[in-house]
């Protein structure tokens, strides 16, 4: 198992120095003057070339690339162009924010995808098979503000149960931001719901009809046994996969979502530094969002082998 997580890591750390290298070059690709964004159109040649001397502007890209990851891996993750303020505290504290609102939706999605998906599996092509599967659909179908829209009318506008805005202060906590997270998160637990059950139905449906399920159906084992021991750890595998991509979307792809709902997440930031072209805030969004993507499938991998011990032994 060690050598397993062994490999699994060093994947991790050359998947992560690829994609350094590519948000890297990508961000300086990026149509447009820092330079001239910074200071202004009526800025002159001279103040421009002076700032993009200050900035490393000029130096060969390689040479930048060098630079930038060295500091990014010291915590000197550079200076906002648009804000003036420390990249680093400013990206971690959206950071922050965005695992908050990420891990209610999980605590939602999860059981209820799971659970649902089950159901359907074990009574597939019967009524209450078709009613989640259409109910589910019908669900995602909706664009996410719409389902955002119809959230903050009927929880906030007629029932008042949760505030219609979900702007929180920096450094609030997760159980006092708690009434503001409940609606978008149940915006993302829509948005995931179908995937999820789909996914987990259709592993149900095709682990039941093995051989191994009437083997042991035969021997008399219980059925509740044979579903929670075997059909389970099989049919979630592929499941597991879904989720821990779901993550890295929380995490960094939320732009719709926290817009609607004004939530300070990485998604809005991201949004506004791509509006000023502050690359340095772009750098660190794109690389954490990677590194969320990657420390969830690393925990997609682990649950695998966790619940299928021939993965690690390949």
């Amino acid at each position: 198992m060690s050598r397993y997580i062994a490999r699994r890591l060093l994947f991790l750390l050359l998947t992560l120095l690829l994609t350094s290298m590519i948000i890297f070059v990508v961000t300086q690709w990026l149509p447009g003057d820092v330079a001239r964004v910074i200071l202004g159109r009526e800025a002159s040649e001279p103040a421009l070339a002076a700032l993009r001397a200050e900035l490393g502007l000029d130096q060969p890209l390689p040479l930048q690339y060098v630079s930038w990851l060295g500091r990014f891996l010291t915590g000197d993750w550079g200076t906002s162009y648009s804000t003036g303020e420390p990249v680093r505290a400013l990206v971690l504290e959206r950071a922050g924010n965005s695992m908050m609102l990420a891990g209610l939706t999980l605590l939602i999605a999860v059981p209820l995808s799971l659970l649902l998906g089950v159901v359907a599996g074990l009574k597939a092509d019967k009524p209450l098979d078709a009613t989640i599967s259409i109910g589910s659909l019908a669900v995602v179908g909706l664009p996410e503000f719409v389902t955002g829209l119809i959230l903050i009318e009927v929880f906030a506008f007629r029932l008042h149960l949760f505030p219609a805005n979900s702007s929180i202060r920096p450094g609030t906590g997760f159980f006092e931001a708690l009434p503001q997270l409940v609606l978008p998160a149940l915006t993302a637990t829509f948005v995931l719901l179908a995937y999820v059950t789909r996914l987990t139905r259709a592993g149900v449906v095709e682990e039941m009809r093995q051989g191994y399920v009437r083997t042991a159906t035969l021997k008399g084992l219980p059925r509740r046994t044979v579903v929670g021991r075997h059909v389970l750890r099989n049919a979630l595998l592929p499941t597991i996969t879904v989720l821990a991509i779901s993550f890295g979307w929380l995490i960094g792809g939320l732009i719709v979502i926290e817009n609607v709902f004004n939530y300070p997440g990485l998604g809005r930031l991201m949004t506004f530094a791509i509006d000023r072209r502050d690359l340095p805030l772009m750098q660190a969004i794109t690389l954490i969002t990677v590194l969320a993507f990657a420390l969830a499938n690393l925990g997609a991998d682990l649950l695998y082998a966790g619940l299928n011990p021939r993965i690690r032994l390949e």
